[in-house]
């Protein structure tokens, strides 16, 4: 594993999951700042920006919509654009969509309710620095905890996500088929950018560390960043 790395990890009015966050990279030796959103810039070490899970801003309007105008996330974009790692959870990954980091946007659950449980997750594509210590066609158990995880992208834009590798994560069974609980385009759970450094998910890594919690699988997921 690589010598301590500074994770900037974003928080919002409303975010809820950054001190799971924070000790998840802990336990994987990194360096982590918690960087309010009022912040203009980033750690001038930064490696790695996470945007955690949570509400930011109540969800308001729609997850993420607000946010994406919080005076960080001016940089955030820079950084990414810049060619910086970045990964949104949850509503992270509704902010990154929101910001237009990643393509697609998030609807209400199909159900219309909160989902709070285990979810199998199948690699789909690991040519990329989040997945790159995990195989394609792997499977994980992480949790998931949203209303607005129902991914929609039209026809032309799933082409592309699919073409490009860009689909990272789906949602699948115990066995590996297919099991959507949100009603997401393709039973996607998570997406990259063009450029493979900008990552979304719905479901939570950071809450799948040790076995006492129900799983240890998001171990690999964020050690593909640091090693």
């Amino acid at each position: 594993m690589n010598k301590s790395q500074k994770i900037s990890v974003i928080v919002f009015p409303g975010t809820n999951c950054e001190h799971d966050t924070k000790y998840a990279f802990d336990m994987l030796g990194q360096d982590v700042e918690l960087v309010w959103y009022e912040e203009e810039t980033l750690p001038s070490d930064t490696y790695l920006v996470v945007i955690p899970g949570g509400f930011s801003y109540g969800d308001y309007l729609r997850a993420g919509s607000i946010a994406k105008f919080a005076p960080i996330m001016k940089d955030v974009i820079r950084f990414a654009n810049s060619g910086g790692y970045v990964l949104g959870i949850c509503n992270g990954f509704q902010v990154l969509l929101e910001s237009g980091l990643l393509p697609g946007a998030m609807k209400r659950n199909q159900n219309v309710h909160f989902i709070s449980k285990h979810h199998f997750l199948k690699v789909e594509s690991n040519k990329n620095k989040f997945l790159s210590e995990l195989e394609n066609g792997d499977l994980l158990n992480i949790p998931i905890a949203h209303a607005e995880g129902n991914y929609y992208i039209d026809d032309k834009g799933l082409g592309s996500l699919i073409e490009n590798g860009q689909v990272v994560l789906t949602y699948v069974d115990k066995n590996g088929n297919d099991l959507n609980p949100n009603g997401a385009v393709n039973n996607i759970a998570g997406i990259s950018n063009v450029n493979k450094n900008v990552f979304g998910l719905m479901p939570h890594p950071e809450r799948a560390m040790e076995e006492i919690l129900g799983s240890s699988d998001g171990v690999k997921m964020l050690e593909g960043f640091i090693r």
